[in-house]
């Protein structure tokens, strides 16, 4: 069984309201407790944060704000005594804009670094095409000093790695088979299925900005880099690699964990998508039909699934397919949610937080929230109707739920930290928290338990 760890979020051991490496550390008793084998750690590298540490400055460098190598090393020393494997995030499909790698290929058309990054002209004064980002409008942002855009799926501090040139493959592998040579045990790819795009970026189909899935996502060459990376860091180690396939289908999630092992596991999100009609923020009723008709698709389709109904992109799962108009209710929930997970066939992953039923926080104000996806969202709702359906979306499935700290005990701030929590507490901390559930027997968690 895996644990999803959200580091910022988990727990703080100096007071600074920011969850941190000694504070994992002294909680690993706990995961040792529930009978975790494996912790999926969200990224602790170098990071200026615009994307909560999806945006890496430095891949060989950890977050000040969380720690120091040495604590990172002892991490790794104390999970491994413990019989618990980590696997950390791995971000390749896109750096920070404060990556030395961006900050040189900006310099000039000639950089040595230049097609480390996906740069074009314009057309017409206006964006190389009608790419759309998951972040932004346009997923294109213009250079001056070199008069050329720049690619980007996700925000403009975050530029997409061009993947056809062979030298920024090989600082990848290098990167990834230094920290295995540390003792890591695996990596979560994040978007690992957009890695390669379309030769020539073709326009997405569609008026406006658009976003170009048939252009970015599994495309013929991610087979190839795939394999060539499997090849390069994974083959002969004792290690896993699970992917973040953005765009996955029935009909194509087999060839990148079929016969061809390109990744051992995936996650796909058609299952999270349910309640979600044509976009994330369209909120509509959870379908019991639909839920089943897609479980049991994906267990036929493939042999070996993942199995998660939460993680820090998704709301806490009581209040989105459960009930918690009652105590009574949450608890049945989160078991019920439990079960129905672990009795079908697949590796579990949980998100902190999941295991005692924590549940969305009640968010009524802009100066709340810190995710640059909500944030974004409201920014470019002008009306007061796009205001009301875009506040409906975040409070219903915004990634800040999944973000507040981790309920410890009924003291201050939940037991995270002594300190100004870098997001606020949900104020139901007092009555949800795993000292209370530990010693209540709360089924939801104590059923988590192997």
């Amino acid at each position: 069984m895996f644990y999803q760890i959200y580091p910022r979020s988990f727990q703080d051991s100096n007071g600074d309201g920011i969850g941190d490496i000694p504070g994992l550390i002294f909680r690993l008793d706990y995961l040792q407790w529930l009978g975790i084998g494996a912790v999926w750690l969200c990224p602790v590298y170098d990071s200026p944060n615009d994307d909560m540490g999806y945006d890496i400055r430095d891949y060989r460098k950890i977050m000040s704000e969380f720690g120091t190598m040495e604590d990172f090393d002892r991490l790794l020393e104390e999970m491994h005594r413990r019989d618990i494997r980590l696997v950390m995030d791995l971000v390749v499909n896109h750096s920070s804009d404060e990556n030395a790698w961006f900050v040189e290929s900006r310099k000039s058309k000639d950089n040595p670094y230049r097609d480390y990054y996906i740069w074009r002209d314009g057309r017409g004064g206006k964006e190389p095409n009608n790419w759309s980002s998951f972040f932004t409008p346009s997923a294109w942002s213009y250079d001056a000093a070199t008069e050329q855009w720049y690619l980007h799926l996700f925000g403009e501090k975050q530029p997409d790695l061009n993947w056809e040139n062979p030298k920024l493959r090989e600082e990848v592998y290098a990167m990834i088979n230094w920290w295995f040579d540390k003792g890591v045990d695996g990596f979560r790819m994040d978007v690992i299925s957009l890695i390669a795009k379309a030769p020539g970026l073709p326009d997405a189909s569609g008026s406006g900005y658009v976003f170009p899935g048939e252009h970015t996502a599994f495309q013929p060459a991610l087979h190839s880099h795939l394999r060539e990376m499997r090849k390069r860091c994974f083959d002969g180690r004792d290690c896993m690699c699970v992917g973040e396939t953005t765009c996955v289908t029935l009909d194509n999630a087999n060839s990148v964990v079929g016969d061809g092992r390109e990744l051992d596991l995936l996650f796909q999100f058609d299952i999270m998508d349910i309640d979600g009609e044509n976009g994330k923020w369209n909120v509509i009723p959870f379908s019991l039909k639909k839920f089943k008709a897609l479980t049991a698709a994906w267990q036929s389709t493939l042999d070996w699934n993942t199995l998660f109904w939460s993680n820090h992109d998704q709301p806490r799962i009581v209040s989105r397919w459960g009930c918690t108009a009652s105590e009574t209710l949450r608890q049945r929930s989160a078991r019920m949610l439990a079960v129905a997970m672990y009795l079908q066939r697949g590796t579990p992953f949980i998100y902190q937080g999941e295991e005692i039923g924590m549940t969305n926080y009640p968010f009524a104000d802009a100066s709340q929230l810190r995710d640059i996806e909500s944030l974004n969202l409201l920014k470019e709702a002008k009306t007061d109707a796009q205001k009301a359906w875009a506040w409906n979306g975040i409070r219903h499935k915004g990634r800040d739920n999944a973000r507040t700290p981790m309920q410890w005990d009924s003291t201050a701030n939940g037991g995270f930290t002594t300190g100004t929590p870098w997001i606020a507490v949900n104020p139901n901390a007092a009555e949800i928290n795993v000292q209370r559930a530990r010693e209540d027997e709360n089924p939801s968690c104590t059923f988590t338990v192997a």
